[in-house]
């Protein structure tokens, strides 16, 4: 979904994201967003889709109820219960004798969701114990290569038990499982764990037998989504934990999948998959559906992971960033991380607009997308001699191989403004039958274009990008000769078209090419910081491979996702952060299995301070929005690299005080950090708390500007998990106004020693001609390279 995770997937369900419905899938799905471009029949369009969604129904019946998610102060239970279970019941009797209990949460948060009229959630927040009552939030639904290219066949040689099958699991929140993929063969692996508390839900199309040794677990969740969206119609969607969309069997054989040898999709991609953690168990918890995902749902599966005894909470969507004791997602987080469960989230594919991370709360690891060195490129010629790169998964009859009449889809459309939107119904069969056409993107998916174009009698389709979408097409399985082209390419094929009135062309299909260069790059749909909630904490935290990420499917859906399209396969190529977050979830529990005593924030550390920035010319990463460097706005700390993370050094350990100090530094009351803690914390009066002093990985330096000069320190503290040894720190910065220095800088530790130093930032005052410059700390003792990145910002 579009969160995230706004979001890129060869498939075709349009999604939208608005303050009251954060939560989504992060894939970049066909229309990533395009409804918001391009037209004001499509603005319009999206407008009344989004007044459509609101769980905060303003419009509805006073008598109408609506799910809430109600946040209680269990240390206020009066002494006369004897259980906060049956407290909480009386609670809910006492203003209304027909209010239903969907979900009672004993690990994600303190309290109940449940379906309420407006009077009766009057009273209820006026009861004793009541700390907050948040409305459900509901949301549409927005590999071969990447071991080799992160090297893991290194790993093996270093750390045999990597190869055996592992205790870690993995608990996915998402769209549900495909448990006949050969993603999920347990052949070779031990019995399952004896932590494990989990079990395998028996409902329609899915039984016990379905889960094995490596599939390990499958529950659903559907309470939430049917209080606020009626009875699921299991014409379209199975109540189980089966995936109908594919997007959950996607991200959850990304990130631990069995090895598939031969696995592709059209023929596209061709070579071994495998997760990233190929040898540890996996967990599926359906919270999403077609139509939508509800976040009491997504808070039940967590309360119920936290349960069954997960290592790490995989979850491919997230929502717009806001206080942290609103966020439900967030709560549901900090309790998995007391737990020891390491929560992985997609950053969102809002890119590249700056500000537009989400999953920003510190104890969650937010991760963006890169590429890979593969691409899949198919061209488009003209009759005027002139070549276009383009990309396309199409694999079907080809186009002749003579040049054909090419036309632009505006100058063929029947509706009055002349759009090039190949929406349905809007082309001129005559005009259009036996022609190429070019399409521009809004409005509807890419993949349903072709399907216009192909029903209007069109050869084929070139599908350009607006301005808006940039210069990074995406490849799609289209369902006709078809290939996607950059903003600035369409733009000068229009003028062909436009300037001859015999214009022709063809599309000439190339397969698969690897060895690309430069990559990665940062996707540039990717979301960016910086942290529009805690600028002080740089979020994304790193970014992972999140662009035509090839995994397995399901099989009750195509690949386009288009009713139409009667394809089906078992591996997809999909694009999105939703691609990346699983990446890391499976490179976190490999470094789990390696070091299974490390907290979540020491593995999270291990991934941050071991990502690369440069490519091996030693030039940085570059945008791929703008095509220049990339900053710690875009990329974090930089690409994930499990090679040196399994060898870290040194990490940035955290503990849940930790980020409660965090919490009294933003000044937040008792009862705030009550509902995030879910028990009482009281902030000590006497002590001076800064968000400066979280023991973070990175550090984002936030001046006033033009307020005289400043001094900002960050306290940190390191922990040996290597060898002893001596670390000294230096520093790289762009920010000449910018004076740094680090007390001590040089460390010397034995082995599993804490040291402390503190980095200090002196500025002059006046504020620079760009409001922000960047570098980097790094600690090494000659052999090991423990890097934080540093950004800097003037308001």
């Amino acid at each position: 979904m579009y969160s995230s995770a706004p979001l890129y997937k060869a498939n075709s369900s349009t999604t939208f994201l608005t303050q009251s419905h954060p939560f989504s899938l992060h894939t970049v799905k066909a229309s990533n967003m395009e409804t918001l471009k391009k037209s004001l029949v499509v603005t319009l369009f999206v407008i009344l889709v989004m007044s459509n969604v609101s769980l905060a129904r303003t419009d509805k019946s006073d008598n109408e109820k609506i799910t809430y998610i109600v946040h209680v102060a269990r240390s206020q239970m009066p002494t006369s219960f004897d259980h906060h279970l049956t407290w909480y019941e009386s609670i809910l009797k006492s203003v209304s004798m027909s209010a239903e209990m969907l979900y009672t949460y004993n690990n994600a948060l303190n309290g109940f969701s449940t379906t309420l009229t407006v009077e009766e959630l009057q009273s209820l927040k006026s009861q004793p114990g009541i700390l907050k009552v948040t409305p459900d939030k509901k949301y549409k639904l927005l590999t071969t290569r990447t071991p080799e290219f992160l090297g893991l066949d290194k790993i093996a040689s270093t750390f045999p038990t990597t190869n055996k099958s592992s205790d870690v699991v993995v608990g996915v929140l998402d769209t549900g499982v495909w448990p006949e993929s050969k993603s999920f063969d347990d052949t070779g692996y031990g019995p399952i764990p004896r932590s494990w508390k989990g079990k395998c839900e028996t409902s329609t199309n899915f039984t016990t037998s379905n889960c094995n040794k490596k599939l390990i677990g499958a529950r659903f969740y559907t309470k939430g989504f049917e209080a606020s969206m009626g009875w699921m119609n299991e014409i379209n969607e199975a109540r189980s934990p089966r995936d109908d969309d594919g997007h959950g069997t996607h991200t959850a054989s990304t990130a631990v999948g069995s090895p598939v040898e031969n696995a592709n999709l059209f023929g596209y991609a061709n070579g071994t998959a495998r997760g990233m953690a190929a040898s540890a168990r996996v967990a599926a918890y359906k919270v999403c559906y077609k139509e939508a995902c509800s976040v009491s749902d997504i808070l039940a599966a967590i309360d119920q992971a936290i349960t069954d005894n997960v290592n790490v909470l995989s979850l491919s969507l997230g929502g717009q960033s806001i206080d942290y004791f609103e966020d439900n997602l967030a709560i549901g987080a900090f309790a998995a991380m007391e737990h020891g469960i390491l929560v992985s989230c997609a950053a969102g594919n809002s890119g590249p607009r700056p500000s537009s991370v989400t999953n920003v709360a510190p104890w969650i690891t937010t991760v963006g997308a890169g590429t890979l060195d593969r691409d899949f490129p198919a061209y488009v010629n003209l009759g005027n001699g002139k070549k276009y790169p383009g990309v396309s998964l199409y694999n079907g009859s080809s186009l002749p191989k003579t040049l054909v009449p090419f036309i632009y889809a505006g100058n063929v459309s029947k509706d009055e403004e002349g759009l090039g939107l190949c929406l349905p119904g809007s082309l001129d069969p005559k005009k259009v039958s036996g022609k190429i056409v070019l399409c521009d993107r809004g409005g509807i998916s890419r993949p349903e274009k072709g399907n216009v174009v192909k029903s209007a009698g069109g050869l084929g389709m070139v599908l350009a990008n607006i301005e808006t979408d940039g210069e990074q097409p995406v490849a799609d399985a289209h369902i006709l000769p078809a290939t996607a082209v950059g903003f600035k390419d369409g733009e000068a094929i229009k003028k062909y078209l436009f300037s001859d009135p015999k214009s022709t062309g063809t599309i000439v299909f190339q397969g698969t090419k690897v060895g690309v260069e430069p990559s990665p790059v940062v996707a540039e749909f990717s979301s960016r910081g910086p942290n529009s909630l805690t600028p002080q904490i740089l979020k994304p935290d790193l970014i992972a491979p999140g662009v035509n990420i090839l995994a397995a499917y399901t099989r009750n859906a195509s690949p386009t996702s288009l009713d139409s399209d009667p394809r089906r396969v078992d591996f997809n190529i999909i694009s999105g952060t939703s691609m990346s977050c699983p990446h890391v979830s499976g490179l976190a529990a490999l470094v789990k299995s390696v070091h299974p005593e490390w907290s979540p924030a020491a593995i999270r550390s291990a991934l941050m301070t071991t990502a690369y920035t440069a490519y091996k010319n030693k030039q940085t990463l570059l945008d791929g929005a703008s095509k220049n460097p990339a900053t710690p706005f875009d990329f974090g700390a930089g690409h994930v690299d499990p090679v040196s993370a399994l060898n870290p050094g040194l990490v940035y350990d955290l503990t849940a005080d930790d980020y409660l100090s965090f919490l009294c530094a933003l000044n937040y009351s008792a009862a705030d950090i009550e509902i995030v803690a879910r028990r009482k914390y009281t902030c000590d009066p006497d002590k001076q708390y800064s968000v400066t002093d979280l023991n973070y990985p990175s550090f984002a330096v936030v001046f006033e500007g033009g307020h005289g000069a400043e001094e900002i320190k960050h306290t940190r503290t390191l922990t040996n998990v290597g060898a002893a040894g001596t670390y000294k720190a230096s520093i790289k910065s762009d920010a000449p106004s910018v004076k740094i220095s680090v007390e001590p800088n040089v460390l010397s530790f034995k082995a599993n020693e804490k040291k402390l130093y503190t980095i200090t930032f002196r500025t002059s005052g006046s504020k620079p001609s760009s409001s922000q410059s960047f570098g980097s700390l790094e600690w090494s003792d000659g052999k090991t390279v423990v890097r934080s990145p540093i950004a800097f910002s003037w308001k």
